[in-house]
């Protein structure tokens, strides 16, 4: 399934679940050997609400939460019947979300989530900040090259760059030295964005532990509070990414990002895992 471009393999593991879905997640997001994919989402139980989630980046290490993977989930669950109800509670490491389920024709066409309040506290992000209390177009020097960078975390975290123009060199040359720096000690999600109006931005990001994929949804979602909080958009905005749309609401009555996009099946299949690796 793909939320935007940004695509997983989900595995139905409400009755088994397989031990290694670190290793399992490497060898079915190899393009060469297996199916090729950004991770692996393993839907389970959970006895705190209707859906558990394990996701897993296309290198075997796990990852709190993806925005993009929650919407997929709301999909999956109730297209395939394991639920019927159209606002689905999802654990997550980084808390429990709401999914609300737009359906047309007995199938979910999107999926608008509660992403719950952005954390800016630098220690909780986290990230290295000379400002106790925020990160916000903070200059710091990664490999040579200054940037300024606003940090957000939606359950795990990111570091926002604004730039007049977005290039392959800059995501793809800047996004790994920016992944891995010291400023942030569980490495960092980046996104490299473009405003185009008060409700429009433009961006690409490097996600930690995959690379450049073609939509993040936790991405979009520090996005639009970063704008915000640079006084660069309106608290409603939609961030344009390379594999289509999504709407981010801030919402300021209740402090909570709502993010709404698609949800897409592209198709299902049997793996056979590997003799040496059984």
């Amino acid at each position: 399934m793909h939320g935007a471009g940004n695509d997983y393999i989900y595995l139905d593991a409400t009755h088994d679940t397989p031990l290694d879905l670190s290793g399992l997640a490497v060898m079915m997001s190899d393009v060469h050997f297996g199916i090729g994919s950004d991770g692996l989402v393993a839907i389970m139980k959970s006895d705190k609400a209707d859906f558990r989630m394990r996701m897993f980046n296309s290198d075997g290490s796990e990852a709190e939460m993806c925005g993009n993977a929650t919407r997929c989930i709301g999909k999956y669950v109730y297209d395939r019947g394991l639920t019927s109800k159209t606002e689905v509670t999802l654990e997550t490491l980084a808390g429990i979300k709401v999914l609300h389920l737009h359906v047309a024709c007995g199938e979910v066409e999107s999926v608008t989530v509660d992403m719950g309040e952005p954390v800016l506290e630098p220690a909780l992000v986290p990230v290295v900040s000379r400002n106790p209390e925020v990160k916000i177009s903070e200059e710091e020097t990664v490999a040579g090259r200054t940037y300024r960078i606003t940090a957000v975390s939606m359950g795990n975290p990111h570091g926002v760059i604004f730039t007049d123009e977005i290039t392959d060199s800059l995501v793809l040359g800047e996004g790994p030295a920016l992944e891995t720096a010291d400023i942030f000690p569980r490495k960092a999600n980046i996104e490299f964005a473009r405003v185009v109006d008060r409700n429009a931005i433009e961006m690409r990001v490097w996600e930690r532990g995959t690379g450049e994929t073609f939509a993040c949804g936790t991405g979009a979602c520090a996005t639009a509070v970063a704008a915000v909080l640079n006084g660069l958009t309106d608290r409603e905005v939609d961030l344009r990414l390379r594999g289509g749309t999504l709407h981010i609401d801030w919402d300021e009555a209740t402090g909570h990002v709502f993010m709404t996009g698609p949800a897409v099946f592209v198709c299902d299949g049997t793996f056979y895992i590997p003799k040496e690796r059984k």
